[in-house]
Parts: structure tokens; sequence; C-alpha cells
């Protein structure tokens, strides 16, 4: 298989945007009234973010929760919010959400896939599979599925899955993807489930771009949320996000480490910027589109070949399938 089989489209856009633009500011202006939004995650940390300016935009955001009394309090004060119960692990919980989304025969303009977890202890689902790939990828993958009619509907649509610049560490095992017959590491899993991110984004954008609906993947940047509950505080030091006081936070900001705002920047740019019409299946950072660099580049932007292959895009298309036993879009 060919790792360099990239994505010609993989280029800067040039979008006069930066490191420090604000999720509101990404908008270029827009105006979504009348439009509908799903954004899993969309109660805490960036999610919380991006569910706000899509609303005080315009937008009906429904913000799926498996926590429903802290989503209210969390967005208590954004207009235009729907809540509803959701739980990305659990296959029959999305089947539920996305029926009682479908049956309010409403178009769904955007899907931001946001909600993750990061570098946990192993923990299997109810079907054995490993849980940030089930939850990162599969779980969004369902439920992108199930909500497949509602995309289409919109007559214009795009579905955004937040992904990292933790696909730098590896790729999909697409022998192994859950950890059966290799040594469990946390970071292992969690670059491989961000690389499915992406990878799906490649061919949920091929398959669906003929529907109107186009995919993209966004690296939000560094930034301290409740995501890092898991590492250790000398991860966190490692990382530069443990302060000279013991705490929890940025010691400095650039073009990686971000405030909250900055982070949903590029996220919000990939679910309704006008720059992007007509573009898809692009991996994005710093509100614009990555540059594609190789395997041994040093720097720590851009995209990796693994995370943009079509060939591998496709095959997790198909191993997904399987795994979640739904055939989608064939």
């Amino acid at each position: 298989m060919n790792e360099n089989n990239e994505s010609t489209i993989q280029k800067p856009n040039h979008s006069g945007f930066s490191s420090r633009t604000t999720a509101k500011e990404s908008l270029g202006g827009r105006n979504l009234s009348g439009e509908v939004a799903i954004v899993t995650g969309g109660y805490s940390g960036l999610g919380l973010e991006i569910t706000r300016v899509l609303a005080e935009a315009g937008a009906t955001v429904i913000v799926p929760a498996r926590r429903i009394e802290q989503a209210q309090e969390a967005t208590s004060s954004i207009p235009r919010v729907e809540l509803e119960k959701l739980d990305l692990i659990d296959p029959n919980s999305i089947d539920a959400f996305a029926k009682k989304f479908l049956k309010t025969n409403r178009p769904l303009h955007i899907l931001v896939n946001g909600a993750g977890i990061m570098a946990n202890p192993l923990n299997r689902e109810a079907r054995g599979y490993e849980s940030q790939f089930a939850t990162n990828h599969l779980g969004h993958f369902q439920l992108t599925a199930r909500l497949w009619k509602a995309l289409v509907q919109a007559k214009g649509a795009r579905v955004v899955s937040v992904s990292s610049r933790g696909h730098r560490i590896c790729g999909v095992d697409f022998n192994d993807p859950n950890f059966i017959n290799r040594d469990y590491h946390k970071w292992q899993a969690y670059g491989q489930s961000k690389t499915a991110n992406a990878l799906f984004a490649v061919e949920l954008d091929k398959r669906g771009k003929k529907f109107n609906v186009r995919a993209f993947s966004a690296h939000p940047g560094t930034i301290v949320t409740n995501l890092s509950r898991n590492l250790t505080d000398e991860e966190m030091r490692s990382m530069g996000a443990l302060d000279e006081h013991g705490n929890r936070a940025l010691v400095e900001y650039d073009e990686e480490f971000k405030s909250i705002t900055e982070g949903a920047a590029t996220i919000v740019w990939c679910a309704a910027n006008n720059q992007l019409d007509g573009k898809g299946g692009v991996y994005c950072e710093n509100v614009d589109i990555a540059k594609a660099v190789s395997a041994e580049n040093p720097e720590p932007s851009g995209v990796r070949p693994w995370a943009v292959n079509t060939e591998y895009a496709e095959l997790l298309w198909r191993l997904s399938e399987r795994l979640v036993r739904i055939k989608f879009l064939d």
C-alpha cells in the first residue's frame, strides 16, 4: 500500500486568519439563522464555545449529553440550545438519539463530532472495543450514519470531525485496532483514534459530496480543558500546561497553545465559513487547510501521510462498518 497516496487538495487556503483568531471571528460574519447544528461535547470546553458561537449566529444547536443536568447549567445562558440524552460509547443510545432527531423532520446543516476522551487507562465497552477508538471514532461514525437522511435533507451540510496533532503518534492498526493482540499504550490508542477522525473525513467527503455533504477534520490546538483529566502533573508540565503554582494552565500562548475561544476557531471555520464552499476531505489547523508533510517532518504542524491516505480511509470505512454492523452509503 502506498503511504504517499495523499489527498491532492491538502493545501493551505490562505484564509487570512491565524492562530489568534477567535471562534466568532472565524465565522466570517456568516448568519446562521434557520440552520440546525448538532455539537457532540457541546456543553464543556471547546464544545461549549462552539455551541455558543453557532447559536449566537442564529443556529438552533442540539447538544447531546450524558449528563443532562451539567449540560443545562452550562448552556442556560445560550439561546436556541436543545439538550438530548446521548452516550457515544453505547450504540443503543446513539440509535435512540438519532431516531428522536429524525422524527422532527428537520434538516441537519452542521454536525460537529467533537466529544472525546484522551489517554485514559485501558477500558473496553460492552462489545469489547477499546474505549478511545470506540468513543472518538466509532461512536461518531455510527451517529453520522444514523443522521445521514437529515444531512442530505439540508441540501448543503458539513460534518466536522475534531482530530488532533496527536495523529502524528501513529496511524490506525487495521489488524488490531482494539489492542487484543498487542500491549495497550494510552497514547498509541489516542493517536490511532485521532488519525481515524481525519481518515473518516477523507472518505465521508468522497462519498458525500454528490449529496452536497462535505466533511472536514480539524486540529484545535493545545488547550487546557477537562480532556486532560487522565494526565499526570508531570505529563502536563512536559506539555507546558502546568504553571509555577502547580495549576493546570498554559504557561504561554503561541501558534499551538491557545485559549478556548481560539481553539474553537478552526472547528467553527470548518463548520460554517463560506471560504470552504466547494471544498472538503481536508485536515485543518490554525483556521486554514493544513499543509501535507512527510512522515519524517520534524515540525509539529501539518498533516502526516497516514491521516490523508485515501486507501487507508477506505479501509477504515470498511472496518468501521463491520465493527458497528452498519452499511453506510453503499
